[in-house]
């Protein structure tokens, strides 16, 4: 089924082009020269632009596709560069084959830097896009014309990794003015540089934020739960390395990132407990059970498969901090 007949909202661009979804928006697709990660990020006021705009494939490239959106330039946009096109001639060949592209906006990156961009003239303004070395901004149907050179400014000026980039480059387009509709919706995508032959293992950052006031806060927060979730996922790799410094210095960054999440909390108190650091980890249980109390239930199911000592005296160590309710029946 083609895309361009499954979404509600859909409106005529080009006289006799077919309907397509009206995503107006600004994104950045871009790599990263250091580590070679790709990705696009975006924001619109359109529901759910997550499923749209961006497409990116690991070992492959980026790409954002917008304005009157024909969504297969993303899959097929990554098809060509799969074959060995750059982003210019994958796009280049794009364009030829679409008789409406003139109210496209559409830019790629390959997994060499090599950039490509179009907007279309019938796209509506203010719209323009601008590309540096490996990424482009692009945006439409903006309050202003200041919009994508803000991107562009603010991503070559910023620091950290390419999410922490591309988010700042979201929030110079909002600062600027935004999208002239306002804000709904937004997404970011970044795969690693090389596959791994699993694609979601190489995904490292994949969330959308579907509906809301502030969409770009929103993921903002996202990105941060992301990160800390990544880092238990290494700590429970690192367990089962047997590492468990390793995996001890990793919960406990989670949890220092993500101190909302109890459970974060917890897995790095058990993995202290069980690496000899007793008095710190009965200092976090007590924290997390005065929390959420119901996570010490958990210690003695934890014991039965060898992921906490098989001893009733610590497991009772540990359960007996959990804050008497007046549910709990005295044992006898």
């Amino acid at each position: 089924m083609s895309w361009n007949v499954v979404f509600p909202l859909l409106i005529v661009g080009v006289p006799g082009a077919p309907p397509s979804p009206l995503a107006h928006t600004y994104s950045i697709v871009a790599r990263d020269p250091r580590t070679g990660e790709m990705g696009v990020a975006v924001q619109s006021h359109y529901f759910s632009v997550g499923p749209i705009v961006p497409w990116a494939e690991s070992g492959v490239g980026a790409v954002a596709t917008q304005s009157l959106v024909l969504v297969d330039y993303g899959p097929n946009g990554l098809a060509l560069m799969r074959q060995g096109m750059t982003a210019q001639q994958a796009l280049d060949s794009l364009l030829r084959a679409d008789a409406h592209n003139q109210g496209r906006q559409v830019a790629m990156v390959d997994a060499k830097g090599n950039v490509a961009a179009w907007t279309g003239p019938k796209c509506i303004p203010d719209a323009g896009h601008l590309s540096g070395e490996q990424f482009s901004v692009q945006a439409n149907l903006m309050s202003n014309p200041t919009i994508w050179p803000a991107m562009k400014a603010a991503f070559e000026r910023a620091e950290g990794d390419l999410a922490e980039r591309m988010m700042q480059a979201l929030e110079a387009a909002e600062k600027a003015g935004g999208d002239i509709r306002g804000k709904q919706s937004a997404a970011i995508l970044i795969v690693r540089a090389e596959p791994t032959g699993k694609p979601w293992v190489d995904r490292i950052f994949d969330l959308r934020v579907e509906d809301s006031e502030e969409p770009l806060k929103e993921l903002r927060r996202l990105i941060r739960l992301r990160r800390a979730y990544t880092l238990e996922d290494q700590g429970d790799t690192y367990i089962a390395e047997n590492k468990p410094a390793e995996a001890l210095k990793a919960y406990e960054e989670a949890a220092k990132l993500a101190p909302e999440i109890i459970e974060l909390q917890f897995w790095a108190a058990v993995s202290m407990y069980t690496n000899d650091r007793k008095p710190e980890a009965l200092k976090l249980f007590r924290q997390v059970f005065a929390k959420e109390r119901h996570w010490a239930d958990l210690v003695p199911r934890l014991s039965k498969v060898g992921l906490f000592p098989d001893d009733p005296k610590q497991v009772e160590e540990v359960v007996r901090l959990r804050p008497r309710s007046r549910m709990d029946r005295p044992t006898r």
